[in-house]
């Protein structure tokens, strides 16, 4: 179910994506609301699920996850059964980042972050070796023109 987002809901989650550690009194400001009120919507927000948490966005380059891969993954199988077990199997290998099913060539498409080749052919190699899978068809950036981009959104009242 959509939540009901009026204008205050929307400036809070836009300005929240652009810096989740700003001060309540700054988001407060940014928004047009007194303290209490922004803080009852943001804990509004929180308890409907809205907002499932704040994250720290890490420079890649600078840790050394230099290698962004698209794995593009066939499978003759769509069972409940095989894909709650590839699930579970993608879920443990942490260079995944995003994993999503798909419709179309491919049946899932996944995003792996890591060090260099050498480090994706491990992290393929893990992919490999529990799983059948038809086809596994990697993709690597070369550049990041928009990366972590925030969500665009509208008033939903």
């Amino acid at each position: 179910m959509t939540e009901k987002l009026d204008q205050f809901d929307v400036h809070i989650l836009e300005e929240l994506q652009k810096d989740a550690s700003q001060s309540q009194r700054a988001l407060s400001q940014k928004v047009g609301l007194s303290q209490n009120a922004c803080w009852r919507r943001l804990q509004r927000l929180q308890k409907s699920g809205v907002v499932r948490g704040s994250t720290l966005i890490i420079d890649r380059e600078k840790v050394g996850a230099n290698l962004v891969v698209f794995a593009m993954i066939k499978t003759r199988h769509h069972s409940e059964e095989w894909l709650n077990r590839f699930r579970t199997h993608v879920s443990n290998i942490p260079d995944v980042v995003d994993f999503f099913r798909i419709g179309g060539e491919f049946d899932y498409m996944l995003k792996i972050i890591t060090q260099d080749m050498a480090a994706y052919d491990e992290v393929y190699r893990r992919l490999i070796e529990k799983i059948d899978l038809e086809t596994v068809t990697s993709f690597f950036a070369m550049e990041a023109i928009a990366e972590q981009r925030p969500i665009r959104l509208s008033e939903t009242t």
